[in-house]
């Protein structure tokens, strides 16, 4: 009887082991916005609901930026991945000692942004921009933008009046002393609709292919993703899983962000959402894909104009080896 038990527990403990071996370890992982979330991120949302993350053996963990934004943060490697822009992380990678981040996905294909006014003022084009006030972050690249735009379109830069501002409700500020504002019109544009108030908005891609850069992109830690490499493709084949399924179910994906984020407004998050579906890939096959001449075209551009300390060399800041093919 005793050899009988002895050889049970024999038994058990390696049918135990053996179940072990069989799960995945889970590895928590800190993916940092750029922004209060928004249809941007809904991918991501979908991965942590749908389990793709779960099936990739990771614990993602969604959080929103610090002060100095996310780039700091997976820098440090506090936070494995994050969200940023091309044009916001330029100065990080023009140095001597850039940021030990990389580019690894476009979380949309192109550069949606541009300027919205009421409908009526003359700003639907850039050189209606003069003798009209805009509302200003007070950023280089920012202003180097709208000079190029407007004069470019025949019209006078330095009639501008900039008005410092951070702008965080575009129609009660369109509603005052505010002319123009630069914003994402996969957000503010629909708010907008939906609200019935009538725009006229021009994209920035639309005026010079210059700044169809990548807006916004998702980056990761250099070091983690060399250590890491089947673990970051992992979490990247489940992101845009997530991402694929939001193209395809517009409507559900709203939800599922809505239902992870409660403080937003349904309404702008399901008419966002469908707008936005037929951006994240665009007329590319594969989500996330990156080009590489848009992306030397622009770092080119903010060095010839002085925008930037030092030259970044051509295909810097970016790779497409950890996307899923």
């Amino acid at each position: 009887m005793k050899r009988k038990l002895i050889a049970f527990f024999c038994l058990l403990s390696i049918a135990i082991a053996m179940a072990g071996c069989g799960e995945k370890s889970e590895e928590t992982i800190t993916i940092v916005l750029d922004w209060t979330p928004n249809t941007n991120h809904t991918g991501l949302y979908v991965a942590m609901e749908k389990g793709y993350f779960d099936e990739a053996g990771i614990d993602a963990k969604i959080v929103q930026p610090p002060e100095d934004g996310a780039e700091t943060l997976v820098a440090s490697g506090k936070a494995q991945f994050g969200i940023s822009f091309q044009d916001i992380i330029a100065p990080a990678f023009a140095s001597d000692d850039p940021l030990p981040v990389v580019a690894i996905a476009a979380l949309v294909q192109h550069n949606t942004s541009g300027i919205i006014s009421l409908k009526g003022e003359g700003i639907d084009n850039p050189k209606g921009m003069s003798n009209k006030t805009y509302a200003t972050w007070d950023a280089p690249i920012e202003k180097a933008m709208i000079k190029s735009v407007v004069e470019t379109d025949g019209g006078d830069y330095d009639s501008i009046v900039m008005v410092p501002s951070t702008v965080t409700d575009v129609i009660t500020a369109l509603n005052t002393n505010i002319d123009a504002i630069w914003v994402y019109y996969a957000w503010d544009g629909i708010a907008a609709e939906i609200k019935g108030i009538e725009t006229d908005f021009f994209a920035f891609k639309d005026i010079d292919p210059i700044f169809d850069y990548y807006s916004p992109i998702l980056i990761g830690n250099v070091n983690y993703m060399k250590e890491n490499k089947e673990k970051t493709k992992a979490f990247l084949q489940a992101a845009a899983k997530g991402y694929e399924y939001a193209i395809a179910n517009p409507e559900e994906a709203a939800d599922i962000l809505v239902n992870a984020n409660p403080e937003l407004d349904r309404g702008l998050v399901l008419e966002s959402q469908k707008w936005i579906a037929g951006q994240y890939k665009s007329e590319v096959e594969q989500w996330g894909f990156i080009d590489r001449n848009r992306w030397d075209d622009f770092f080119s551009w903010l060095w010839d104009k002085s925008l930037i300390e030092k030259e970044i060399p051509s295909e810097f800041g970016f790779t497409n080896e950890y996307l899923p093919y």
